[in-house]
């Protein structure tokens, strides 16, 4: 606890006197919020042999347990100490990040920090902050969306550790979202978040398939899949969205004409998932996604963590779904210049067969 107690200071430190002065109060609650997660942690261990621990609790520690077992064993993602801790945070929620976008237009705004680069959205553990300048943000114009995260990954600078947050989920999704966290701990390329997020989005869908192929039944592989065609059809939604919007974007009407046109076309996006839902048999689980902050800095949001999903699922077909393989050729291509590195991904996206559908967990 004292040695990480040091490397704590220290980074907070550095953080600090490469700030300016208007990021002090950001860095201030972001090193005071990681404090209180890493000091809440309890090692599993402990937990599984505690008699006040709940036999729930305790079936779930079991099953992450497995989880990360089988994340370093037939995965080849990072074998360290990150979740093999809990920590219950009294909230349901991590973080609040905070998206923008300008109001007609769906490139985000991004945030730059100390060692993890610039990113397209700037989290906060103060929800007072973040609300602040969301509403800042708004005032000045932009659209916002407001997003309660569940998880997030330090990058292998700290063991992260279980939350409640998250793990009450169903084991599927348990399984997407640590291996999308530990996936950053393998691969992480500063200043773009687009490749950062899919190869991780990549990584948690298709550990999760190996890790149902081996353990699952063929109902719970057909429930799967079943969620998977779910979510294809949602992403479609929303890429076809984008298109619109981004041709009224960059066409000649008059701003009032083009925020008349947006409004049309996110009702015309709402009323389709209604459509959709019914195909569904009334499946509601994007019920909430739906029910506010529908627009530019949400659909931008989406486009962060899928956009590039088909690339990285090509990759690993080329490389003989070889998980190791797979992150060394995902590496040299994470240290091409950022034109190339883009130009590659569209390569290898539009070799995807029609078959392979382009997802995982963004709702998380």
């Amino acid at each position: 606890m004292r040695q990480m107690s040091w490397i704590l200071f220290t980074l907070i430190s550095l953080g600090l006197l490469l700030a300016g002065c208007a990021d002090l109060a950001y860095y201030r609650q972001a090193a005071a919020g990681q404090w209180r997660l890493l000091e809440a942690r309890q090692p599993v261990i402990d937990l599984l042999t505690d008699p006040a621990t709940s036999s729930e609790l305790r079936q779930r520690l079991v099953t992450t347990q497995a989880l990360r077992a089988f994340a370093s064993a037939e995965l080849a993602l990072p074998d360290n100490g990150s979740y093999q801790t809990y920590a219950d945070l009294q909230r349901p929620w991590v973080v609040k990040n905070v998206f923008a976008a300008p109001e007609l237009s769906l490139e985000s705004r991004r945030w730059c920090f100390w060692i993890v680069g610039c990113l397209s959205y700037r989290g906060y553990f103060d929800v007072a902050a973040a609300e602040q300048l969301a509403g800042e943000l708004r005032a000045a114009g932009d659209d916002v969306y407001l997003a309660a995260i569940p998880a997030y990954s330090t990058l292998g600078w700290f063991n992260d550790p279980l939350l409640n947050t998250f793990i009450q989920w169903p084991t599927v999704r348990l399984a997407e979202l640590l291996f999308h966290e530990l996936a950053h701990q393998q691969l992480y390329i500063d200043d773009d978040s687009a490749f950062n997020e899919a190869f991780a989005t990549a990584v948690g869908r298709l550990g999760t398939e190996r890790w149902l192929a081996q353990h699952a039944t063929e109902r719970e592989r057909m429930d799967y899949a079943a969620d998977l065609g779910r979510r294809e059809q949602f992403l479609q939604l929303a890429a076809t969205t984008r298109e619109r919007l981004m041709a009224v974007y960059a066409g000649s009407s008059s701003d009032v004409e083009k925020r008349v046109e947006k409004q049309r076309i996110l009702a015309e996006l709402r009323a389709r998932y209604q459509e959709v839902k019914r195909e569904w048999g009334g499946y509601a689980g994007y019920d909430r996604w739906f029910a506010q902050d529908l627009n530019n800095a949400k659909l931008a949001g989406v486009s962060t963590y899928h956009r590039q999903v088909p690339a990285f699922m090509v990759l690993f077909e080329r490389e003989g779904h070889d998980f190791a393989a797979f992150y060394r050729a995902a590496a040299v291509i994470g240290r091409l210049p950022p034109a190339e590195r883009e130009a590659r991904l569209r390569k290898l996206a539009i070799a995807r067969p029609p078959s392979m559908l382009a997802d995982s967990d963004e709702l998380k």
